[in-house]
């Protein structure tokens, strides 16, 4: 209600108190008024109260909360459980029409411009995390995996004849099974291992796969930014070179990866130098929000309204309204200052990972591309022929979650294809390990009581260990 457009009667209230009531309001409604003309994040966050009236306003625009209405379609939002109205504020219609997650729908003015407001706040993100040659992004309602599925059933239009995706090896499922899912099949690259124990992008073998199976088989080049130690980041920069050279489409995995800037640089020089096409990221992972969206962004704008166009039917806005609200409540500085706090209990990560190593005879891997993860071996436990997998299951039990615990003996078959050293993202690799990771909204506190409970789980492991050795 604007009540300065109201004769109100001092009978009401008197005019001095209420010029000063409204005069309160102005900060609120010019914050409102450049979040909606200027499209971008606001410099800091909003409180609870303030998102939620905007939220309340912005649903009135939606056909299903009009005071007068006679819905008579087979869709018209409505919701039987008030329990499910409140907690999405009434907004029912979804996003997207018609087979286009970003087309505006009639019925629901609220959620369309909720829709694309939130695309321009996550486009204005990506621009302040340093990839500002990025061109446009939209927020898919779909997690990382089924969103890099549907970028490769985007590019599949292009060449439609093309039937391969060289695909950098990362052991995590999702990435691997968006390939098989699309229809695809995946020419597995694997990584080199140095005598260090880190790994990083084989160039030759991407190179020579290129001149084995010919351009016009190849869809496009995939490659990932964040991964688990001792995987270091792809070296994007040469394949994006090396994509530009033989006109090749290239995909990125940057699922975690929008929290670093290190990556994110990555990124921008891979399009300035070569040719990145398109790049996903995860919002649970980098904007701290329940799991089930994922940011799809690129340089060419036609190609990410493709994408958006690929996806069939409207979709749920659940996970717009949970970005919305977390970008207005952090807002660009409260955003910054987590990602500064993470790359510093990162490096503190680091520092006692360390110490641990020393003092327990192991060692820390060394992955200079990899600005997130951490690998610290675990040869006394591998040598002592000891059962990692207890190991891994003590320090879950103990509270240490996100931790792994990686066999190298372990073998799986995954679509029909054998990944020897699963977990690994190598086959040759020859030492366990542990990796842990210094993900965005990490505390400090975090960390010491990780070290602590990993001090104790190490000491009463070997002890029962060597114990039963005994009997």
């Amino acid at each position: 209600m604007d009540l300065k457009r109201i004769n109100i009667s001092n009978k009401l209230v008197p005019d001095n108190y209420l010029k000063l009531a409204q005069n309160a309001q102005k900060s609120r409604e010019t914050e409102e008024r450049e979040l909606l003309e200027k499209r971008k994040l606001p410099i800091n966050g909003w409180t609870d109260d303030h998102i939620e009236e905007l939220l309340q306003q912005l649903s009135l625009l939606d056909s299903n909360n009009f005071p007068k209405k006679a819905g008579v379609g087979e869709r018209e939002a409505r919701i039987a459980c008030s329990l499910v109205a409140r907690r999405h504020y009434n907004f029912g219609h979804g996003i997207g029409r018609s087979g286009d997650l970003m087309e505006a729908q009639p019925k629901a003015a609220g959620s369309t411009l909720i829709a694309n407001l939130t695309n321009c706040l996550l486009l204005d993100l990506i621009h302040e995390m340093g990839i500002r040659s990025c061109r446009a992004c939209f927020l898919a309602p779909l997690a990382t995996g089924m969103s890099l599925m549907l970028c490769l059933l985007t590019l599949r239009q292009q060449k439609p004849l093309a039937q391969y995706v060289v695909w950098s090896r990362i052991d995590q499922k999702s990435c691997f099974k968006s390939i098989i899912t699309a229809g695809l099949k995946p020419l597995i690259i694997q990584p080199k291992l140095d005598d260090y124990g880190s790994l990083s992008t084989d160039l030759f073998a991407f190179s020579k796969m290129v001149q084995d199976v010919g351009v016009q088989n190849i869809l496009c080049f995939c490659t990932t930014t964040s991964c688990f130690a001792p995987r270091n980041c792809d070296d994007i920069i040469e394949v994006a070179k090396l994509a530009a050279e033989v006109a090749i489409p290239h995909l990125v995995n940057n699922a975690y990866g929008l929290q670093s800037t290190y990556l994110t640089h990555q990124l921008e020089q891979a399009q300035r130098l070569g040719r990145v096409d398109l790049f996903v990221q995860s919002t649970d992972k980098n904007l701290m929000v329940p799991v089930g969206g994922a940011i799809i962004a690129g340089f060419d704008e036609q190609l990410v309204r493709n994408v958006a166009k690929a996806y069939p039917g409207r979709a749920s806005s659940t996970q717009t309204l949970d970005v919305f609200m977390t970008l207005l409540s952090l807002g660009r500085s409260g955003y910054l200052n987590l990602v500064k706090e993470r790359k510093t209990n990162f490096e503190y990560l680091r520092t006692r990972m360390r110490e641990f190593a020393k003092n327990n005879k192991e060692t820390v891997f060394e992955n200079k591309s990899n600005p997130i993860s951490l690998a610290l071996s675990l040869k006394q436990l591998q040598d002592y022929d000891l059962d990692l997998t207890k190991f891994g299951s003590m320090l879950y039990t103990r509270g240490i979650s996100g931790a792994r615990v990686v066999n190298v003996a372990e073998q799986r078959v995954i679509e029909g294809h054998e990944f020897i050293g699963w977990g690994t993202h190598h086959s040759q690799t020859k030492t366990a390990y542990l990796t842990m990771a210094a993900g965005l909204g990490i505390t400090k506190a975090e960390i010491d009581s990780c070290f602590e409970k990993l001090k104790e789980c190490w000491q009463d492991f070997l002890k029962s260990s060597k114990n039963k050795s005994k009997d």
